[in-house]
């Protein structure tokens, strides 16, 4: 059984996924999952797949050194942001097999919510590109790990309308207790 960077807070209501040494560019994919981060599951699928049609974009926010600017972006209140259709794919298939997972486990596929997307850097592979005066560069690719975590949503149990806790400090616990013994 392989070790999951997150843990769910109940597992019986989560399903999980995960892809190692995934050839696919990291910076791209950590932002890629950082926008689908919460989501309804159909909303991401909905989300992703306007992405790979540009008519959304994922917003650059972390990994943003000369990324190019589009309005697209402007409902995450940033100006930054790209259309990285190979990470949306891998994320995308991720997702599904999760899904999948959830049915399996007999979860409600209609509540499923992305509860937890982690992406992390994979070793590099190690190419090399020819240069002038004869020299050799390398040229590495950046792959990745990526977990998905998908959990239904627990419904809120609404406070007991007629008690009203109040909290007492130990001093006033104190004072209580020394009043019960005289």
């Amino acid at each position: 059984m392989v070790r999951y960077a997150a843990t769910p807070s109940n597992v019986s209501k989560a399903a999980k996924s995960r892809g190692s040494y995934l050839r696919v560019h990291f910076k791209n994919t950590h932002e890629v999952a950082a926008a689908i981060q919460g989501l309804k599951l159909s909303k991401a699928y909905s989300y992703l797949q306007n992405v790979t049609d540009h008519k959304e974009a994922i917003p650059f926010r972390r990994f943003n050194g000369g990324v190019g600017r589009t309005a697209q972006v402007k409902q995450f209140k940033t100006t930054q942001g790209r259309w990285p259709v190979k990470s949306v794919k891998f994320v995308t298939d991720l997702l599904k097999n999760a899904e999948s997972n959830a049915e399996a486990k007999g979860l409600n596929v209609e509540e499923l919510y992305v509860s937890s997307v982690i992406v992390n850097q994979a070793p590099k592979h190690r190419r090399r590109t020819y240069r002038a005066h004869g020299r050799i560069n390398p040229f590495m690719s950046s792959p990745s790990h990526i977990e998905v975590i998908l959990t239904e949503k627990e419904e809120n149990v609404p406070a007991a309308a007629g008690k009203s806790l109040t909290r007492l400090n130990a001093r006033q616990l104190a004072r209580n207790a020394r009043l019960a013994r005289a």
